[in-house]
């Protein structure tokens, strides 16, 4: 079994194979490190909304065949964070370690004489770095304290570092072994107190570069939005790489520096040319100039806290202020709701609120939960509003509507093969039929239920129905002109509506184009060798009947594979462009319209499949139907019915007799190739002859390999087999972890097992399911 794993971001995506449902989550753990790059305390992984836990398997999750789990990748520990703490701690916290480090015997290394900063005092306006994400925020200093013994070694280790990282930076100053308590100014995320090294706090930014002043290689501050580069951001130190000014422009190139360790984001364009700040350097007290702190500080622009409104007093906004009215008039008078955290006015609301209620969770109209919905324990399920406007909510009509069988829930699946097999599926002969589509999808051979194309838009397409939905549709048995799928507007829950727009080269018409053996072409394109090009399964719907003579009267049915020829668009009969295919059959087995093909269906006794209990409802409903009928009608009607039914015994009691003709049925011939394979698995021969007794009985003989060659632990047929002292087959991953959970014994019967026969596969066996079974092993 495989699965899909995918980070959130959805950038990269990895299928993992040869897992199985008992696979342990953190088994799976360990094979992502390397494809992900993700160490295994580092990884958290989801799966319809729930949090993969260690200790339990893919089976305790319910995870499926092919299915998408989610990966989140923590960021790395910061190395400051252990000794300063990030800027969402609390006071309280920054204050308990360092009255902890007051307390110490060697907590400062400095002498009485240099109890003060030489660089900074109480007051001091400045620019402070976020340790989260790099950038630069406005801050005032309330405190400046002696770092302890640990501090000051974290200090200078990362002094060492970014001295390495940051060779071209020339403000930074080595730590002088104080701690700075600062105050982020205007800086939601931060609202506490923080504990700064030297390191992470500079002068205030006071002067504003002009672009002509500019050249490469310049270390500046400018302000970058790294989520939406076309959007006001945070404020960034970078490196000028690329400057360009023409005469009505200018523009400029530069690799930005964020997160706590100043890790380079190269090629970023900067769009705010006329706000950028040189980097103040970090000077003793006693070196500044006179006066140089009374210079005026240029004001300096902040990422809006609304992207809607951009923090514009005059425009109302419904994000940000009032939901209703977007006015932002009293914010003292606006609630918030606490499941969609959006602001209402107390006056805006239905019915209108005199004063914020006292409950601690409140909720809008739109999010609170209607109490005459819900329902409690011994009281029966109310109808919903909806479905009791609706006409059959009244309706009293007795008209059977197919017993929902376009909607209902497959209750086998196809896995001898992946849903991404092209070509026949094994066991499913030309002619096969079927009452609904969902059997149709059961047996693998037309997946969906209602598409009707069914592909991948990277891959192609890997099978079609034919049902009569499109006018354009030609059918003329050996070849036919299929219609693309779109160009509806299906809204509503509509099943077909008319052609409303242009059909587009997306999605399935893709797909299906893809099978062409020819380069894609937005303009059509026709292969050479038409033969050459990928398989596609065609299922006939009773439903083109009307079109065609070539569909079935009744259901569905198998008409084997076809090759596309050629597409191109062209107008339809609607007035619109339409993508129009020629598809051409190309399968061995005759058609089954055919006389050769009639006769090969008769031969092997293939009819009509229904599901399972379909006949007997039906048979129900007919007696009950009968039932309803007036007395006088029912005597007259047995009457009659009694002579025609001793005439038709009479007639049936001729045909049941033993001069009547028996029926023949096709043999199945076992191919040559597959016959050599199996002779040479001499030591399942006791195996194959009981499935031998079954060649006769055509699709049979495959349903008997599958069954008798199913592996006991996934219950698959089995891939790469080991073949046991006690002749019983098991997939070499599945008895590769049963002997690494220390179990040497045959999940069959319990025989003891050496651990050598982990490497004696049997090729043979292998070779045969291969050829009976072909594409099988992509599955596994």
């Amino acid at each position: 079994m495989w699965i899909q794993v995918r980070t959130m971001d959805g950038k990269t995506s990895c299928r993992i194979d040869g897992l199985s449902k008992l696979t342990k989550i953190e088994d799976l753990r360990k094979l992502l490190v390397d494809k992900f790059d993700a160490p295994v305390t580092r990884q958290r992984l989801f799966y319809r909304g729930k949090q993969l836990e260690d200790g339990h398997t893919l089976f305790d999750y319910d995870v499926g065949l092919n299915d998408i789990v989610q990966m989140m990748v923590k960021a790395a520990d910061v190395d400051l964070a252990k000794s300063t703490p990030s800027p969402k701690q609390s006071l309280s916290s920054t204050t308990d370690k360092n009255k902890e480090n007051k307390s110490d015997a060697s907590v400062s290394s400095l002498s009485e004489n240099d109890s003060s900063s030489q660089y900074f005092k109480i007051g001091d306006l400045v620019d402070a770095k976020d340790l989260t994400n790099g950038a630069w925020f406005e801050a005032k200093i309330l405190d400046i304290k002696p770092a302890g013994k640990q501090i000051l070694q974290d200090q200078q280790t990362n002094d060492r570092s970014n001295t390495d990282k940051q060779t071209t930076d020339a403000s930074k100053v080595e730590n002088d072994g104080f701690v700075y308590q600062i105050q982020f100014e205007d800086y939601e995320d931060c609202e506490d107190p923080v504990d700064l090294s030297l390191h992470h706090i500079r002068p205030r930014a006071r002067k504003k570069m002009n672009f002509g002043d500019l050249k490469k290689g310049d270390r500046v501050m400018v302000n970058y939005n790294i989520e939406e580069p076309k959007e006001r951001g945070f404020w960034y130190d970078c490196c000028v790489t690329d400057l360009k000014e023409a005469r009505t422009s200018k523009s400029m190139t530069a690799t930005i520096f964020i997160g706590a360790d100043s890790t380079p984001l190269e090629k970023c364009k900067i769009l705010f040319l006329d706000e950028i700040f040189a980097i103040e350097k970090t000077v003793a007290i006693a070196d500044k100039a006179a006066g140089s702190e009374e210079n005026a500080i240029a004001p300096r622009e902040k990422m809006p806290k609304c992207s809607h409104c951009k923090d514009i007093p005059t425009r109302k906004c419904k994000i940000c202020s009032c939901h209703i009215c977007g006015g932002k008039d009293q914010p003292e008078k606006q609630i918030l709701c606490d499941e969609c955290d959006l602001p209402y006015h107390l006056w805006c609301l239905t019915p209108p609120l005199t004063e914020i209620p006292k409950e601690d969770d409140w909720y809008c109209p739109d999010c609170k939960v209607d109490e005459t919905e819900v329902v409690r324990a011994g009281e029966k399920l109310k109808a919903s509003k909806k479905k009791a406007k609706m006409a059959s909510a009244n309706s009293s009509t007795s008209r059977d509507w197919g017993k929902g069988m376009a909607c209902v829930g497959r209750t086998k699946e196809c896995t001898i093969v992946p849903p991404n097999h092209f070509g026949p599926i094994p066991g499913v002969e030309v002619g096969t039929m079927w009452k609904f589509r969902v059997q149709a999808s059961e047996s693998g051979v037309h997946r969906p239920h209602v598409a009707g194309i069914h592909g991948r838009e990277s891959d192609g397409a890997f099978s079609i129905v034919l049902s009569g939905g499109y006018e354009d549709d030609l059918d003329e048995g050996e070849e036919f002109k299929y219609t693309g799928s779109g160009g509806r507007d299906l809204s509503g829950n509509k099943r077909c509506a008319e052609q409303s727009c242009d059909q587009t080269l997306t999605r399935m018409n893709k797909a299906l184009a893809l099978n062409c053996h020819a380069p894609l072409n937005k303009n059509g394109a026709e292969a050479k060798d038409w033969k050459s090009g990928k398989p596609v399964r065609v299922v006939r719907n009773c439903k083109g009947r009307k079109h065609s003579e070539y569909c079935p009267e009744e259901g569905n049915r198998y008409d084997g594979i076809y090759k596309v020829v050629k597409y191109w668009p062209e107008k339809g009969k609607s007035g619109y462009l339409v993508w129009r295919y020629l598809l051409r059959r190309d399968d061995p087995t005759p058609a089954p319209w055919t006389k050769a093909g009639k006769k090969r269906i008769k031969e092997l006794g293939l009819e009509m499949q229904y599901p399972e209990g379909y006949l007997e409802s039906q048979e129900e409903k007919e007696k009950a139907a009968a039932a309803n009928t007036s007395e006088k009608k029912g005597k007259k009607r047995q009457n009659g019915n009694l002579c025609r039914d001793s005439k038709n015994s009479s007639s049936f009691q001729i045909d049941e007799s033993p001069e009547a003709k028996k029926k023949q049925k096709a043999c199945y011939a076992v191919p040559s190739e597959v016959e050599k394979c199996i002779k040479e698995d001499k030591l399942n021969k006791k195996l194959w002859d009981e499935c031998s007794e079954f060649v006769n009985e055509g699709s049979q003989f495959l349903k008997k390999v599958e069954e008798i060659f199913a592996c006991i632990c996934c219950q698959e047929v089995v891939f790469n087999p080991i073949t046991t002292i006690c002749c019983h087959n098991i997939c070499k991953s599945c008895l590769d972890r049963s002997f690494k959970a220390k179990v040497f014994s045959c999940p069959m019967c319990r025989q003891d097992l050496e651990k050598a026969c982990i490497n004696q596969s049997n090729k043979a066996l292998q070779k045969a399911l291969l050829a009976l079974f072909p594409g099988y092993d992509a599955g596994r």
